[in-house]
Parts: C-alpha cells; structure tokens; sequence
C-alpha cells in the first residue's frame, strides 16, 4: 500500500502543528507508523490522498450514523451557508433543533446548545456544583469527558493511548476535587460517597464507556449509581457523547432505562460538525444564565451550519427508527463473524458489543473496566490495527477506542471486515 504522500503531509505537518495533528489519537503513536491524510469520503469509504480507500468503522467517531456525505445533510448544508455561516444571534432554527432533541430524548426539558462535547461536559458539571453548592465530582477511570481540567484525572482514550498519568497544567486543587473509581465497581462508589457525605455534587459516566474500547455497565451499575444520586442529593450526569442518539432515538437513557439528571450530547446531533449540547430536568437547568446565575457562553453556540446538518440528520432517525435495528443487525452480524475467526485463530479474545459500538480485545479475561482493558494485549491489537490497514479496513487507531459503525456499511463490507479479520490473524500468532 502506498502512503507517500501522507508522509510527506505528516513530515510538513509536524512543522507547524503540535505533533502534526489536531487531536492527539490521530498520530498513530498507539499503534506505530504514519497517520493517513483523508481526502474524502462517501457511504461507508475514506479515501486517502494516496488513493487508498477503506472501509469505515470509526465514522468520524460516531456521528456519521448513516454515512459519509450523507446527501440530505449535504444539501441543508449547502443551501444553509448561502444565508450566512454565523449571526451571533438566535434563529428559528436553535428552537426547532431543542424541540427535536426534546421530543426523542427523556428527562431534556430545556437544551442548551455548545461547540463541543468537551464544553458541554465541562458546563454540566458548573450546573450541577451551582445548584447543589458542592464541590466535588466522581468520574471512572478510563472514562473521558474531554480535556477539561476536572476531567483529565485518570481519563481513558487519548490519555490512556499516551500512558499520561498526570497532566501537566491541570492544578492540585482540581485534581483533589475529582474523586475517581473503577468503572462497574458499585461498592467504590458507596465507600467514596460515605467518605465525603454532603460534599459530592455530581457524579458523571459514560452510560456505556466507549474511551477504554467499547465497555458495558454491568447489571445494577447504572441503577446504583441512580439510587445513590438520589438518597445523596448527587446529580447523575451521563455523558451521552458517543451513546447519544446512537444507541437508539433515545440514546442509553432509553436504550437501559435508567434516568439522568443531567445529559450531555456531542457528535451525531451536528452530523459531523462541531457542536455539543447539555440539558436536563428543569429544576437544573434554571440555573444557567440568563435564567439563573451559573454562566455559560458561546459566540458560535448554536450555529447556523451546525444546527441545519445535526437537524437534518437526527430528523431522518427519528422519523425512520428502523435505522437502529439495521445498525444493530449489522453489528450483531460483524461480531458473530469476528467470534468465529477469532475461536479458530486459538489465541484468547473478548468481543464487547452494545448496539452498534463494538471493540475486539485480545485478553484471557472479561474486560469490564479501565484495569482490564489495559491489561489485554495491546501489542497485539497495534500488529492486527496494520495488517487489517492494509487490508483496507479502517479501525480506530487505538485499543483504548470503540468501533462505531454506520448504516452505509454492506452485508459484503462485513464480509470483507471478517475475511479481512481471519487474513491478518495469520500474521500475527
């Protein structure tokens, strides 16, 4: 496979850029080697400004649900910008989107609008610390939220992929307000929660975490958390980034059954643009300014662009939830096709699989949580992540990362993934 000129872009890259990318994972340092210089996409397909094409199974991590170029977004968005890419002022449109989001999600009663899923996560957790006046917040580890500094405590994804275990810049007084478990373990969260009774404002999780490979919370999880919250005064946040309009129309809420507090959205809601969003019951989200006095901001929040394509998108997904039955055949159909390689191939392996996000783990024990997940055999993942490369299947370019697929994607696109699968594993025993 020829990938000169990505090279070329990456050396030139490096001359301006920080590392020669704009976020972290995309250096391939988890996995060696050079990153690829997408020129375009389309359905199910990236193309690379070599020529290269490859099967997608990392969709712009998550957002491009239908697809690349989707031709109904693509058309709002062109007919959107002819009226101008920013007002800095409210439109109709901002409505529309809130109203949309309302009616398919449960528990958003009022929707505030943001540019990332970082800022909405962020302003979450300032909602909750300004209704309840306390400090302190629990997150998992191997959990991501972003990049802000409460949030980089123990975090999963690119943090993990890096092997950074402190950040440099975030402070110790952050650091001491960010009090961190393992991800499933019930009981860590009671012992915290007791050793700090009436200081914990919020505790927030990745309903199904998806920064660590793809992990599921086990039976109870999320129910404890929700009962904890409740007999504490602790608001739940779930971080519905990636799970979000994803997982069903109404997200993991809806999917598992259990009730946020307050939720934060990101990547399918702008159909690939930047935005994010949090919201929630009432009685939080009085709080934000201008209603109440927890200040929250955003010149480019609600975005003309943004809003048109995220409306668009999450439109076709409500008015035809058949998508999410497809997406989860599909998945279900990939996984099957990847445990029975994999039994063949005789070394150890955990497929994690809800919906349509999945992740392969070479590992002799069930990964359920950031310890496990880093105790597979990542070397292993990085030889299969190359060989399935040159292939021409697009996997995400760590093993700390889930697998998200997109309804473009053929019965025969599976079948190559699996036959893809089966080929790369010879070179790896």
């Amino acid at each position: 496979m020829n990938t000169t000129t990505s090279q070329t872009l990456f050396a030139r890259a490096q001359e301006s850029i920080p590392g020669g990318v704009n976020s972290p994972v995309r250096a391939f340092k988890s996995v060696g080697g050079t990153p690829l210089f997408i020129n375009h996409a389309k359905g199910a397909y990236l193309h690379d400004v070599d020529g290269n094409s490859y099967i997608d199974y990392i969709a712009s991590w998550g957002p491009m649900i239908l697809g690349h170029a989707y031709e109904p977004v693509v058309k709002a968005i062109q007919e959107y910008a002819t009226y101008s890419t920013s007002y800095g002022a409210p439109t109709e449109l901002e409505i529309r989107m809130a109203e949309l989001i309302r009616s398919m999600a449960p528990n958003i009663d009022l929707i505030r609008m943001v540019s990332s899923g970082t800022e909405a996560c962020m302003s979450a957790i300032r909602v909750a610390r300004g209704y309840t006046g306390k400090n302190k917040i629990i997150k998992f580890e191997g959990c991501y939220h972003g990049h802000a500094d409460a949030f980089l405590v123990k975090a999963g994804s690119g943090v993990a992929t890096f092997n950074i275990q402190a950040v440099p810049g975030v402070t110790a007084g952050v650091s001491t307000d960010t009090l961190t478990c393992a991800y499933n373990d019930i009981e860590a969260v009671k012992k915290i929660c007791a050793g700090h009774m009436g200081e914990i404002a919020a505790i927030i999780v990745e309903p199904v975490a998806g920064n660590m490979g793809c992990i599921l919370p086990e039976k109870g999880f999320l129910e404890g958390l929700r009962n904890i919250c409740d007999e504490e005064g602790i608001v739940l946040i779930f971080d519905e980034v990636m799970t979000g309009f994803r997982l069903s129309k109404g997200g993991a809420q809806e999917k598992l059954g259990i009730d946020a507090d307050l939720i934060t959205y990101g990547k399918v809601i702008g159909a690939g643009m930047p935005v994010g969003a949090f919201g929630g019951k009432r009685k939080f989200m009085e709080v934000v300014a201008p209603l109440g006095n927890v200040y929250q901001a955003g010149t480019l929040s609600g975005n003309p662009i943004a809003m048109i394509a995220g409306y668009t998108l999450l439109s076709e997904l409500n008015n035809n939830p058949s998508h999410y039955a497809e997406l989860d055949q599909k998945t279900t159909y990939l996984k099957t096709g990847l445990t029975e390689v994999l039994q063949d191939w005789g070394q150890p392996f955990v497929i994690n699989q809800l919906g349509s996000m999945i992740s392969v783990h070479f590992s002799d024990v069930p990964v359920r949580d950031f310890s496990t997940a880093s105790e597979a055999n990542n070397d292993r993942f990085k030889k299969y992540f190359h060989a399935m490369l040159n292939r021409g299947v697009y996997l995400p370019p760590s093993a700390f990362e889930s697998w998200f697929l997109n309804n473009a994607l053929t019965k025969e696109d599976l079948d190559k993934t699996i036959q893809a699968t089966r080929e790369s594993l010879q070179e790896i025993i």
